[in-house]
């Protein structure tokens, strides 16, 4: 199999290849924020863990446990999210090889490209997917209700 090392056909090549490359910046953006919130959950749920420790009420070990849990599900659901857009961004970098080699080496590569870049695209929405859930859960945690302090000066 010898390859064509015809100009026109290189740059055509180069110019249907970097397309692709601005989902792969999606991508690794994505990556980047998924991969700080992981960081805050395993923060947040050592804190948690630490406290639980050395906690003896009753009912702060059960608010404790259920936090807990919720952190687990949405550290899940942030792995799921990096799992899912680590598969797109590998799908999306073998669509960019495939169709360089296919204008550039005149293999019939077509199909392949087509079915790896909806494979990317497919995974870089179900990230999506991970990561709506994962920001829903973070914000039903939340509790705005201002409890009551004891008297007394300010600590």
């Amino acid at each position: 199999m010898a390859f064509a090392l015809d100009p026109a056909s290189i740059t055509h090549g180069i110019q249907l290849a970097v397309a692709p490359v601005f989902l792969l910046t999606a991508v690794a953006g994505m990556i980047g924020a998924v991969a700080g919130r992981l960081g805050r959950i395993i923060d947040r749920a050592r804190l948690v863990e630490d406290r639980a420790l050395v906690a003896t009420d009753p009912e702060w070990l059960g608010r404790a446990r259920r936090e807990l849990q919720q952190l687990r599900l949405r550290g899940q659901l942030a792995n799921a999210c990096i799992a899912l857009l680590t598969s797109c961004a590998f799908l999306i970098g073998l669509t960019i090889i495939l169709l360089f080699l296919g204008e550039t080496g005149g293999i019939a590569v077509t199909g392949w490209a087509v079915t790896s870049f909806l494979a990317g695209v497919v995974s870089f929405l179900a990230a999506l997917l991970c990561f709506l859930a994962e920001t829903y859960l973070a914000t039903r945690l939340l509790n705005f209700k201002v409890r009551a302090r004891p008297a007394g000066p300010p600590a």
